[in-house]
């Protein structure tokens, strides 16, 4: 068995234990984020999701776990089940990257459809009618799909568009907000845009976010794979013994005896 060169075996097991730490980072995630929305009406939905997590997260930490041995130990068994753990879940994440951008369009398609399935506003959840509330005060923007006229004649206060404001901003029709004002002269200034562009946007950034970290930890996934492949071949690799060759003359003790010093003093 050859020799690994400690160097190489250190960042081995730097990269692996990175690994380690972000799986064990993503288990946390993942029970945190079950637990949150144990009691949402749409936990349905976000199962399938948790339960990919949790299949990910525990997989590679128990991976990570054996490949940090096997670089200790030295045990080809180790490093070969990691390698060979880690270019399946290498494939399976380039997979789903390839398919996460390819399906970016549909996502949006998708996402405008629910926001406008929610319309009229009158029908909506009182939940839902203060998240809008609140991405309207951040977003700078009123309504969903047509503007402020889907408000009909109850334009909330969440519409009105200061001075300082970055959207373009309509002079509101009259008698059509909900919310006191004290200067009857001056028209209410409100958001033109709707908040559907907006809150897709603000998603698909998001989603391309997530594509993102993917990447990068399929990135240092294959940098450990590549490690872990050539610490098995030093470690497969024939030292070169120098020949031992039997003489026996060595045996005899024909040796050559050395002048005693003392003779020359």
């Amino acid at each position: 068995m050859g020799k690994v060169n400690v160097w190489l075996k250190r960042s081995y097991i730097i990269v692996t234990s990175l690994i380690a730490i972000i799986s064990a980072l993503l288990l946390a995630l993942t029970l945190f984020s079950h637990g949150y929305f144990h009691d949402d009406e749409e936990i349905e939905r976000t199962l399938p999701g948790l339960h990919a997590m949790y299949i990910i997260s525990i997989i590679t930490l128990v991976l990570s776990i054996i490949g940090v041995y096997g670089a200790c130990k030295e045990k080809e068994w180790a490093l070969i089940t990691f390698a060979v753990g880690l270019i399946l879940g290498s494939l399976f994440m380039i997979a789903g990257e390839i398919q996460g951008v390819a399906l970016r369009p549909q996502v949006a398609k998708e996402l405008k459809k629910q926001y406008l399935n929610m319309l009229p506003l009158a029908n909506i959840s009182e939940t839902f009618l203060d998240s809008l509330k609140e991405v309207q005060t951040q977003l700078q923007c009123c309504g969903l799909d047509q503007g402020y006229l889907d408000w009909g004649n109850n334009i909330p206060e969440s519409c009105l568009c200061p001075e300082m404001s970055t959207n373009p901003c309509v002079a509101a029709p009259k008698n059509s907000v909900s919310f006191e004002h004290t200067d009857d002269d001056q028209p209410i200034m409100i958001y033109k845009e709707p908040c559907i562009p907006y809150l897709i946007a603000h998603e698909m950034n998001v989603v391309n976010a997530v594509l993102v970290i993917m990447l990068g930890i399929t990135l240092l996934w294959i940098l450990s794979v590549v490690l872990s492949i050539v610490i098995l071949c030093r470690m497969r690799r024939k030292e070169n013994i120098p020949t031992v060759v039997y003489s026996p003359e060595a045996k005899a003790g024909n040796y050559t005896v050395l002048t005693d010093t003392a003779e020359y003093t």
